[in-house]
């Protein structure tokens, strides 16, 4: 391996160069990193915790009109569960009370603990169609006001040309002033005026 720092070759078990003391075994881990694998300041904790909600939402790539529709999902899901739910335990309940007769009223009342679940799936349904539709029209409404407007565009006879380009300042040297003050036979030493 030759080192970065003062190019002598050296060998492979030495961790610094012997001449410039170079940290070659950090060059070492850096040559057998995979190419596409780099460091990104963006992706720690500490830019995380600084990052804005809507950041956070914009790197997780999910829109609101995303998050409306896995809110529909979830409440059919939900609302899916429940009538399972009711299913199940109408069958179930009803089985056991043919065995209990002395409890047949409370048991076979039980299968109404599947409507919860089906009446938060349908909650989150009627949300998700009609409260969610305005949210996101909302934020919609809130980033085509938070774009600039474009710039009108200018008439031909506005339009300043490249080569029409006149700085305001005069351009400016900084040897310029001591070399005005200097008399004509200082500026040129060892030349003749007769040259």
């Amino acid at each position: 391996m030759f080192c970065p720092g003062c190019g002598t070759e050296s060998n492979e078990a030495l961790k610094f160069c012997k001449r410039c003391g170079a940290n070659l075994s950090g060059v070492r881990d850096t040559l057998a990193r995979p190419a596409g694998r780099h460091f990104d300041p963006t992706k720690t904790w500490v830019a995380e915790m600084l990052m804005t909600s809507e950041e956070k939402v914009r790197r997780r790539g999910t829109t609101p009109e995303e998050k409306r529709y896995n809110e529909i999902k979830g409440g059919v899901i939900v609302s899916m569960v429940g009538v399972a739910l009711m299913i199940f335990l109408g069958i179930f309940f009803e089985g056991v009370a043919q065995h209990k007769p002395e409890a047949a009223d409370i048991l076979t009342r039980l299968w109404v603990v599947g409507v919860i679940p089906f009446l938060v799936g349908l909650g989150i349904i009627i949300n998700g169609f009609f409260i969610s539709r305005r949210i996101v029209e909302l934020k919609r409404r809130q980033q085509l006001s938070s774009t600039p407007a474009p710039l009108p565009l200018s008439s031909p006879q506005e339009t300043i040309q490249p080569d029409a380009y006149v700085p305001a300042v005069p351009d400016f040297s900084v040897a310029e002033p001591s070399t005005q003050r200097m008399p004509d036979s200082a500026a040129s030493p060892g030349r003749s005026e007769d040259n």
